[in-house]
């Protein structure tokens, strides 16, 4: 089974920072991307950012310029710098792996168990 738990989320002010973190751990054939997603209360799921095989990321517009994301091949963990936080980051933080557990087998989603990010005025 492919599990991912995520770390480094909490309470921080405005213009602060944070850094969350998502250990990958069980058998995997292929990852065809990594990323982060965040639901605030009342709101759908979103991407927040996403690194592909192939090295290259996709952000959403509302966090450009502010987060990083970045991948540790040796340490299989995927982690999000977040910089300039504003209160709208607001959310729960939720890790996701696109993968095939086998060659034969399907592309599936995996997530983790999510971590709370609270920005304060």
């Amino acid at each position: 089974q492919v599990q991912l738990v995520e770390s480094g989320g909490g309470l921080v002010q405005a213009g602060g920072s944070l850094r969350l973190s998502c250990a990958a751990s069980g058998s995997t054939f292929s990852v065809n991307a990594l990323g982060w997603y965040c639901q605030a209360p009342g709101k759908q799921r979103e991407l927040v950012a996403q690194i592909i095989s192939d090295g290259s990321t996709n952000y959403a517009d509302f966090v450009k310029g502010r987060f990083t994301i970045s991948r540790d091949h040796a340490k299989n963990t995927v982690n999000l710098q977040m910089n300039s936080l504003k209160p709208e980051d607001s959310a729960v933080y939720y890790c996701n792996a696109r993968l095939k557990r086998t060659q034969l087998g399907r592309w599936d989603d995996y997530w983790g168990q999510g971590t709370q990010v609270t920005v304060s005025s």
